[in-house]
C-alpha cells in the first residue's frame, strides 16, 4: 500500500485511479481542473481525499500519476504555481499516462531528477474501455529501477506493462501505437465500404475474414459500428488528431516517411468538418459513400 495522487479525472483518469483504490488498496488523492468532478470521484469511492490543486494533492506521496490533456496542461501541472513538482519528498515518482510529446517527457523527466525525484512516461493504449476493465496495455520509458517501484502499482489498471527505454521511449511507443491504428482503421473503413457496395453480406465477410490474416482488435471490436455508422463512443477523432500531430512532428525530426498517416490525418479533418469532432475514431468510414439499404 502506497500513498497515491492522482491529477485528471476525465474519461480516461476516472477509473484508473478507481483501480488504484481498489484493486491496489492505495490511499488515493486526487486533483480535477474543475473541482466538483474530484468530489464526485470521493462520493462514487467512498474513499480518497480530493485536493484543490495538483501542489496539495502531491504533499507527501509515494507516487503520483498524472493523465491530462497534452504537453501544456502537463507542464501546468507539474512545475506551475500549484504544480506537484513542488511538493513531492525526495525520491518520490511521478508516473504520465498523458499521450504527450518525447520532448516534454524527457524535459520534465530531467527536471525532477534535479529535484531529486524520479518521472516516468506511460502513454496507454485501450481506450476508456480498457480503462474501465482495469486492462490497458502501459508503455514506459524512464529509470529502471524508478520503473521496477512504480510497476507493481500501475498493475492495478493494466494488463501488459513494459519499460520500453529511457525518458521519451514510452511516449515514442505510444506514436507507434497511434500509426498503426490509424492505417488499420482506414483499411477496415474501406474493407467494410467495398463488401457494402458490392452487395456482400457484411456480417459473413467480417465473419469469415476475421478468422484469417485480416484478423485485428479494430475488426473483432468496432466492424458492427462501424457498419451500422454508430460512432458515440470510444477515442474521439479530435484526441486522435492530436495524436497523430505528435507522430508527424516526431517524424519530421528523426527522418521517418509517414504517407499513410499524413493522409490519414487528412481524412479526420474531413471528418471534423462533418460534425464527428467527437465520433469515436472508427467514423473514417462516415467519409465513404456505401448504400444505406445495406447498414445493419
Amino acid at each position: 500500500m502506497a500513498n497515491v495522487a492522482w491529477i485528471g479525472l476525465g474519461v480516461m483518469g476516472y477509473p484508473m485511479a478507481g483501480h488504484l483504490l481498489t484493486r491496489g488498496g492505495h490511499d488515493v488523492s486526487v486533483y480535477n481542473r474543475t473541482a466538483a468532478k474530484a468530489e464526485a470521484w470521493v462520493a462514487a469511492y467512498g474513499a480518497g481525499t480530493a485536493k484543490a490543486t495538483p501542489r496539495a494533492a502531491a504533499e507527501g506521496a509515494d507516487l503520483v500519476f498524472c493523465c491530462v490533456g497534452n504537453d501544456d496542461d502537463l507542464r501546468q501541472v507539474t512545475l506551475g504555481p500549484d504544480g506537484a513538482f513542488h511538493t513531492m519528498r525526495e525520491g518520490a515518482i511521478f508516473i504520465d499516462h498523458t499521450t504527450a510529446s518525447a520532448d516534454v517527457a524527457r524535459e520534465l523527466a530531467a527536471e525532477a531528477a534535479r529535484r531529486g525525484l524520479a518521472f516516468i512516461d506511460a502513454p496507454v493504449s485501450g481506450g476508456q474501455a480498457g480503462a474501465e476493465a482495469g486492462q490497458l496495455t502501459v508503455m514506459c520509458g524512464g529509470d529502471a529501477e524508478a520503473f521496477r517501484s512504480a510497476e507493481p502499482a500501475i498493475r492495478a489498471f493494466a494488463r501488459a506493462v513494459r519499460l520500453m527505454g529511457p525518458s521519451g521511449s514510452g511516449q515514442l511507443a505510444k506514436m507507434v501505437n497511434q500509426i498503426a491504428i490509424a492505417g488499420l482503421l482506414q483499411g477496415l473503413s474501406e474493407a467494410i465500404a467495398f463488401a457494402e457496395n458490392a452487395g456482400l453480406d457484411v456480417v459473413a465477410v467480417i465473419d469469415t475474414i476475421s478468422k484469417g490474416a485480416a484478423q485485428s482488435w479494430q475488426m473483432e471490436n468496432r466492424w458492427q459500428t462501424m457498419h451500422a455508422r454508430r460512432f458515440d463512443f470510444g477515442f474521439a477523432v479530435d484526441w486522435m488528431r492530436k495524436d497523430l500531430g505528435i507522430c508527424l512532428a516526431e517524424a519530421r525530426r528523426n527522418g521517418a516517411v509517414l504517407p499513410v498517416t499524413e493522409i490519414v490525418d487528412r481524412f479526420y479533418a474531413e471528418v471534423q468538418d462533418q460534425g464527428g469532432s467527437r465520433w469515436d475514431t472508427s467514423s473514417l468510414i462516415a467519409r465513404l459513400p456505401s448504400p444505406s439499404a445495406s447498414r445493419a
